[in-house]
């Protein structure tokens, strides 16, 4: 499915299998804001060494959850790469909360933090470290060069899918086994 005039928002960019990028080479990044201003998302298919223990010990946060403490998590993209951004399947709203859908948001406030921490968060999230952001019309040309593949927000990618199969199970939504698809880049 090819997004080229539409708002991205709630959609997946699946990068093409010629991605040279190495911030975004084999990645699954979720487009959680599209406006005139450019676009905004996470990259959801890169763990990271740290886990959310690490970042709670060095944010000061107690956990209770051992099984959380032990939870990785992943590199959003290389714009504002010390931020924390927590993409999660709630109607609830934190202070940093951005709505992408009704049932789905990213939060980049350390409330959210405490919550998950006592177990008062949502049922599903993801921290990430780092974001991706596109300006106006870049994403858009991007697409035009084939660099991207996009589809629907599918819970199922997002917090169960491992992170080594986000890459592929995005793509056959689609129909699409992208480890069949060449290198190199074409127009017809």
């Amino acid at each position: 499915m090819l997004l080229t005039s539409s708002n991205l928002s709630n959609q997946l960019l699946i990068a093409m299998p010629a991605m040279d990028d190495p911030n975004f080479a084999r990645t699954v990044t979720i487009i959680c804001e599209h406006n005139d201003e450019g676009c905004f998302g996470v990259t959801i298919n890169r763990p990271i060494e740290i886990t959310i223990g690490d970042l709670f010990q060095q944010l000061e946060i107690a956990s209770i959850e051992q099984t959380l403490l032990d939870s990785t998590a992943v590199n959003g993209g290389p714009v504002q790469s010390s931020q924390g951004f927590v993409l999660h399947d709630t109607d609830r709203v934190w202070e940093g909360t951005l709505k992408i859908t009704d049932d789905l948001a990213i939060t980049s406030s350390k409330d959210i933090l405490d919550a998950i921490a006592i177990g008062d968060g949502p049922d599903n999230f993801l921290l990430a470290l780092g974001c991706a952001s596109w300006s106006p019309g870049q994403v858009e040309d991007e697409l035009k060069q084939n660099a991207w593949l996009t589809c629907p927000v599918d819970h199922a990618i997002l917090f169960d899918t491992p992170y080594s199969e986000r890459w592929t199970s995005a793509a056959k939504t689609l129909g699409v086994d992208v480890n069949l698809m060449s290198d190199s880049v074409g127009h017809a």
